[in-house]
């Protein structure tokens, strides 16, 4: 059995129970961390398995699409953007092949149906994400525009970031370094300081069972179906998600929809500013923002995926994925079965993180089903 880490505050310690036998039997191949804020104070601090320390730097995938969310919301809130407003408004060259009528708040609801290019993106490309949007706009959707709903994995944040780079001259990663992680001294990076290279641990590939490997086998994806498109599996080679996130060129250039980097203390923090009065500041987001981001904008079947899911604005509405959360908790999860939250409600922040990717993890990896409960009861049994 793998030695589990760190620290946790009197009444949680029923949570580092459950992380220690989440790293003896899913995470300890590669390594795991987990990190909770409740009321303004980081409450749990572990990490456990080979490889990884409690500061260990990891590539988190779309948990960048937090951050992303996090900044239009800021934008939405300053006036500086306006949901309704149509993309073309900011980007007039998106408005080709029948996009023009396509609202930001559709778009941040991955409603727009612009999944990638018909003759897909090499990871150079998916590295940079105004190369991403120069492709894209004048790329037709693969489904008529808020007709429903598609998980946009590998574009949504360089679509995004260039309605705010139009609007305002920056880039999200801008606004994030001075607005976010600076002030609050986050350890997750929208472009990850050459400095700190030595702290990062590279992405490890799936390792499925035999068993999961025959199921894969068994249930290819198709080369043509959307999830092949969206995930750049259309194309021959196929994107090798493993290496993207081992490049230096993501891990510098930070693409929106899944280039970030940090630890789960990093990522937790980030949603503490979210949760509640962090350091003194106030929330970062006011209640009428939050409603709106947190309220669902789409909900059912995925196109993409096949799945039965629901998103708000950029975040995932968590409560419909994990019960124990309130409607008020956002965040997002990311290829290797990292799962990131608030819950201003209870005044929760949450991050797990691990190197290597779970067998279709899907939307965090199932270890957060045990994870997530152990933590809620504790800081209700605390509060």
């Amino acid at each position: 059995m793998s030695d589990v880490h760190g620290t946790v505050e009197p009444g949680f310690e029923s949570v580092r129970e459950e992380f220690a036998t989440v790293v003896a039997n899913e995470a300890s191949d590669g390594g795991a961390q987990l990190a909770v804020y409740h009321q303004g104070r980081q409450v749990v601090d572990l990490w456990g398995g080979d490889g990884v320390e409690g500061d260990s730097l990891l590539g988190l995938y779309s948990s960048s699409k937090g951050a992303m969310a996090l900044v239009a919301a800021l934008l939405v809130q300053d006036g500086v953007l306006d949901l309704d407003r149509e993309v073309a408004f900011w980007w007039p060259e998106f408005a080709a092949e029948g996009k023009g009528r396509i609202t930001l708040r559709q778009l941040l609801a991955h409603r727009a149906g612009v999944l990638n290019t018909d003759g897909g993106l090499t990871l150079d490309e998916v590295a940079d994400d105004r190369v991403i949007a120069t492709r894209l706009a004048g790329q037709r959707p693969f489904w008529e525009p808020d007709s429903g709903h598609g998980y946009h994995a590998l574009v949504i944040g360089a679509l995004v970031g260039e309605v705010v780079r139009r609007a305002t001259g920056r880039t999200i990663q801008e606004h994030f370094e001075e607005r976010v992680r600076a002030p609050y001294a986050l350890d997750y990076y929208l472009g990850l300081p050459e400095e700190l290279e030595p702290r990062f641990r590279a992405a490890l590939p799936l390792k499925p069972t035999p068993a999961q490997q025959a199921l894969l086998e068994a249930n290819p994806i198709a080369p043509d179906s959307l999830m092949a498109i969206a995930f750049g599996c259309h194309v021959d080679p196929p994107l090798d998600l493993v290496a993207y996130a081992n490049s230096r060129t993501v891990r510098a250039k930070a693409p929106l929809s899944g280039g970030g980097i940090g630890s789960a203390r990093g990522l937790s923090r980030m949603y503490a500013a979210i949760a509640g009065e962090l350091d003194g500041r106030a929330p970062l987001l006011k209640p009428d923002t939050l409603a709106e981001v947190a309220r669902i904008h789409s909900s059912g079947t995925d196109l993409v995926t096949g799945e039965e899911n629901a998103f708000g604005l950029g975040f995932v509405p968590l409560a419909t994925r994990h019960p124990a959360l309130t409607p008020a908790a956002i965040g997002h999860s990311g290829a290797p079965g990292s799962q990131a939250f608030a819950d201003p409600s209870t005044g929760l922040a949450y991050s797990y993180t691990r190197r290597r990717f779970g067998f279709m993890s899907g939307p965090g990896a199932p270890e957060n089903d045990r994870l997530i409960p152990a933590v809620v009861r504790a800081a209700a049994e605390a509060a």
